[in-house]
C-alpha cells in the first residue's frame, strides 16, 4: 500500500512538473503551437544558461522528472536577457503565422549556431524512412514527453562538455520565411529585413542532430553547429554518443527565401 501510495504521488508530481512548462495535452493546432513555443523558449534559455551569457538571475527555476531547468524571466533587469526573450517573442509571431521556413544556407562568422526547424502539416508530421516516400506518423502523448525530456537531456549533455565561449561574443538570431505565403513588408516584432548573407564559420564546421519533436500538427528539430575537433574530442572521450557528419552544402530546391535580421 505505501510503495503504491509513492507511485501515485511521483506520478502526480510529474504530471505537475510537465504541466508547468507544457500543455498537458495536444489535440489540437493551438495547442501544439503552444507545446512548440514553449519548447523552443526552453531550449534557447538552456543554451545561454549552459553557455554562461547572462547572469543566475536573469532565469527562473523549472524542474521535469530529475531536470532542474532555467528559464529566461520575462522581468529579468538583464538587458541583454530582456532583449532574447523579445527576440523570441517575434519568433512566436512568425511561427503562429506560418512564416518559418528553414534555410541550410548560413549567415557571418560564428563560433556556434543551433538550428531549429519546424514544418507545418495539418495532417500530421510526415517523415521519410530509408525512401523518398512519405509516410503519416501518429504519436501518443507518452511519446511526445519522451522525447522531449531526451531532447532537453542531450542539449545539456551537448553545452556541458563544450568549450567555455570567449568573453566578448555575442548573440544573434535571424529567421527565415517562405516567400510564397509571406507578406512582403511583414517583419516580426524586435526583427528588420536582412540580407541572404553566408555564415563564416571558426574552423571545420559539423553538425549534430540534437532531437526531433513532433505532435499532430507540427515538427520541432534541433540542430546544433560547432566546431570538428571539438566535438571529436568529445566523441573519443564519450561525452557525445552521436555520429558527426562533415559540414558539406546542399542544394536545397524550395524557393529563394528572405531573410530576417534582429534590429
Amino acid at each position: 500500500m505505501a510503495t503504491a501510495q509513492k507511485l501515485r504521488r511521483r506520478v502526480k508530481q510529474a504530471a505537475s512538473q510537465w504541466t508547468c512548462l507544457f500543455p498537458n495535452e495536444i489535440k489540437t493546432q493551438q495547442q501544439s503551437l503552444v507545446f512548440v513555443k514553449r519548447m523552443m523558449a526552453v531550449a534557447v534559455s538552456s543554451i545561454t544558461y549552459l553557455r554562461g551569457i547572462f547572469p543566475e538571475d536573469a532565469y527562473r527555476i523549472q524542474y521535469l522528472e530529475d531536470l532542474c531547468i532555467k528559464v529566461l524571466r520575462e522581468d529579468s533587469t538583464c538587458p541583454g536577457a530582456t532583449k532574447i526573450v523579445k527576440w523570441m517573442t517575434g519568433c512566436f509571431d512568425a511561427l503562429e503565422k506560418g512564416y518559418v521556413h528553414t534555410n541550410p544556407a548560413d549567415p557571418n562568422s560564428i563560433i556556434e549556431s543551433y538550428q531549429f526547424k519546424f514544418r507545418y502539416t495539418p495532417d500530421g508530421p510526415q517523415l521519410d524512412i530509408l525512401s523518398n516516400k512519405k509516410v503519416e506518423l501518429k504519436l501518443t502523448m507518452k511519446d511526445t514527453k519522451k522525447a522531449s525530456v531526451l531532447l532537453i537531456r542531450k542539449l545539456f549533455l551537448l553545452m556541458q562538455n563544450l568549450d567555455t565561449l570567449p568573453n566578448d561574443v555575442s548573440l544573434t538570431i535571424k529567421l527565415y520565411y517562405y516567400d510564397d505565403v509571406t507578406p512582403t513588408d511583414y517583419q516580426p516584432p524586435g526583427f528588420k529585413e536582412g540580407e541572404c548573407d553566408s555564415l563564416w564559420f571558426e574552423g571545420t564546421a559539423v553538425h549534430i542532430k540534437v532531437g526531433e519533436l513532433k505532435s499532430a500538427f507540427h515538427v520541432m528539430k534541433v540542430q546544433v553547429t560547432a566546431d570538428q575537433e571539438k566535438m571529436e574530442r568529445m566523441q573519443r572521450e564519450n561525452a557525445l554518443k552521436e555520429d558527426i557528419g562533415s559540414s558539406e552544402k546542399r542544394k536545397d530546391s524550395e524557393t529563394k527565401t528572405k531573410k530576417a535580421a534582429l534590429k
